[in-house]
């Protein structure tokens, strides 16, 4: 197995050195005839750590299927119906179906013009277009709850991979749904400019990225994460929520945890300015009207409340997860720069604000130390300010009940 694999690996590295695609065809067949997608995964980690560039990987990253689709497309994936993996794939089946009609619509629309035939259209486009706005759940669900059990079996670079690309498809969809949304006040001559364009580049996009997940991605998840995981998978799958398109599943909730379980053999925690149970902390974290994530002092998500309306999502998927990869890879060098300068004393606290779904959202960073000046870890605080930013005048304690 480990000549097969650094054939593998070799073959690959031979394609980024300009190797033809016919060439490397023909390499694969005659030395490699059983590489599965968890070798491809793990030749992929090896050459990130040998100093490739994961943009690289990405990049060519198709020519690498093209070698492999004739053996990939041999590795049957049978899976129950109410198997996560097969909610994500059959999601992907409607999204790609949204993306053909789409396109379907782009040309008839070239045909017909300004026409009433076209306008007709307008409210199909409208449904198409709030179906791929609730796709984002799609991706929750698999950055949130599915990357993170893959990154704890030392599987981490696909999915670094897969995020970058759901990034690039959320621009798309950006674009796509904002030319179709601007028919209400331009009409549909500006329509015509944009949206064959737009329909062809994210089929092409969804066509790639979800050959790449069903073949690759997910005949992995299957073979490295555990029964007992998916299970608790499920329960995150359930939290996040599915699309408007997801076919009808059945859930079977996993019993949480009682949070004294926590605890010492009291049930209570002793502190320098009074104690408290199990569920009184658990409710008073809950409560605080803001978002808390921590992470420890070796960058691994630690603890994160759970306020009725977070604003952004968590699952339990993430504990122990590298913080790193808890963000996009344009920002990780940031985190890093933050985490750098807490644990060297340099600063105590990072904020930020942007507006997100026209809300204001203040997040802070504070590094947490210890009495003795060591770093224990990093407490992320976020918190909606839109409604704080209103307030006038003043209203007294005294005013509550008139």
């Amino acid at each position: 197995m480990n000549k097969q694999k650094e054939a593998l690996k070799e073959l690959v590295k031979q394609l980024h050195s300009g190797l033809s695609l016919e060439d490397a065809k023909r390499k694969f067949k005659a030395v490699l005839r059983n590489a599965t997608p968890l070798e491809i995964s793990q030749i992929e980690q090896e050459l990130i750590a040998e100093g490739m560039q994961r943009e690289e990987i990405q990049r060519l990253c198709d020519v690498h299927l093209a070698v492999f689709r004739d053996q990939l497309e041999k590795q049957e994936l049978t899976l129950p119906p109410d198997h996560l993996i097969t909610i994500l794939m059959e999601e992907h089946t409607i999204m790609l179906q949204l993306a053909n009609e789409l396109t379907t619509i782009a040309q008839k629309i070239q045909q017909y013009g300004t026409s009433k035939k076209t306008s007709d259209h307008e409210s199909r486009l409208q449904q198409i277009s709030q179906a791929f706005r609730d796709s984002e759940k799609h991706y929750l669900r698999e950055e949130n709850v599915l990357f993170p059990l893959l990154e704890k079996h030392g599987i981490t670079e696909p999915p670094t991979v897969m995020w970058k690309e759901h990034d690039t498809i959320r621009e798309r969809k950006k674009h796509l749904t904002k030319s179709i949304d601007d028919v209400k006040t331009s009409g549909i001559e500006n329509l015509q400019v944009h949206l064959a364009e737009d329909a062809s580049a994210l089929h092409d996009l969804l066509s790639n990225h979800f050959y790449k997940e069903n073949n690759i991605l997910f005949p992995t998840a299957v073979k490295v994460i555990t029964e007992s995981e998916w299970k608790q998978a499920q329960q995150d799958f359930d939290e996040i929520g599915y699309c408007s398109f997801t076919p009808t599943i059945k859930t079977d909730h996993v019993t949480e945890e009682s949070a004294g379980s926590l605890l010492d053999s009291q049930g209570v925690l002793q502190f320098e300015t009074g104690s408290l149970s199990a569920e009184e902390i658990n409710s008073i974290l809950n409560t605080l009207p803001v978002d808390i994530s921590y992470v420890d002092k070796n960058n691994h998500v630690k603890y994160f409340s759970k306020p009725e309306d977070r604003i952004f999502i968590r699952t339990k998927s993430v504990l122990g997860r590298d913080v790193q990869l808890c963000h996009p890879q344009k920002s990780v060098h940031v985190v890093n720069s933050i985490l750098h300068a807490f644990k060297a004393g340099k600063e105590d606290k990072a904020e930020f604000w942007i507006n997100l779904n026209n809300r204001l959202i203040h997040i802070r960073f504070y590094a947490i130390r210890a009495r003795n000046g060591e770093y224990l870890g990093t407490m992320e605080v976020t918190q909606d300010l839109t409604e704080l930013r209103t307030l006038e005048g003043e209203k007294r304690l005294l005013d509550w009940a008139t």
